[in-house]
């Protein structure tokens, strides 16, 4: 539970936090690739919702921060590429993140859907000067870095203008873009099975070459907390694994 967290516990997610030294530039020059961040303030009953039950809406929300901080440390092992958070405003939620990722540059979320949040994002780091941007949110804590790795190998190469890496449940973990395609995330059915189907068939009519990626999963619902994946002890989320053995014992 929440309030009940054990001391080392909080001090552990905070100094993983803490110890992350994003830059956007190295040795005075601009990174060209920025991998951006969606994240949400950990509030219980504002996170995981559909995982309520079998989690307690604490518990959702335990489960969260540690998703959120094990995606945060793995990033780090990325290099040369600039790293921005961006949090869906709410109660609480600058204050959240300004004091636990204050080394990130962080901004709210703009935009009346998960669609027009994305683009405005992205509109902002390419004005910026980034020339290859991948975004990525804080469900697959056990994604491969390397699927990561590949999204900017395959931008540079010139192997799509964008990519996409599809999860199993119709949407996708990943977007990639070497611009903005502001059409491929407008007026979408977002949180349904035709996400990804739509997308790609709205980037081959405006004739936009589109690379895909592996497919992966999210950790949306009950069924996923029993994913082996996230057992495993080399899958780069040792917060979300421990917390799941926590639960299955009954410690969380």
């Amino acid at each position: 539970m929440a309030g009940n967290r054990p001391l080392a516990a909080t001090l552990r997610v905070f100094l993983i936090f803490g110890n992350i030294q994003f830059k956007q530039t190295v040795m005075g020059k601009q990174l060209k690739k920025a991998l951006l961040i969606f994240a949400k303030c950990p509030i219980p009953g504002m996170v995981k919702t559909r995982l309520i039950p079998p989690l307690s809406p604490e518990q959702a929300a335990d489960l969260y921060r540690c998703m959120l901080s094990d995606v945060m440390a793995k990033v780090t092992l990325l290099p040369e590429i600039a790293i921005y958070l961006f949090y869906e405003e709410g109660e609480a939620a600058r204050e959240y993140f300004a004091e636990s990722c204050h080394d990130v540059t962080s901004f709210p979320q703009k935009g009346k859907d998960l669609g027009e949040r994305m683009a405005e994002a992205l509109r902002l780091v390419f004005a910026m000067g980034h020339s290859a941007a991948v975004v990525i949110g804080t469900d697959s804590p056990d994604l491969p870095i390397t699927f990561i790795e590949d999204a900017f190998d395959r931008l540079e190469c010139g192997k799509g203008a964008a990519l996409f890496g599809p999860t199993e449940d119709g949407g996708y973990y990943l977007a990639g873009m070497t611009r903005l395609y502001r059409e491929l995330f407008r007026d979408l059915p977002w949180s349904s099975v035709a996400v990804l189907r739509e997308t790609l068939k709205r980037a081959k009519e405006a004739g936009i070459a589109v690379s895909l990626l592996p497919i992966w999963h999210d950790v949306d619902t009950a069924a996923d907390l029993d994913r082996p994946e996230l057992s495993d002890e080399g899958n780069g989320a040792p917060l979300t694994r421990e917390f799941l053995l926590n639960w299955r014992k009954g410690g969380n």
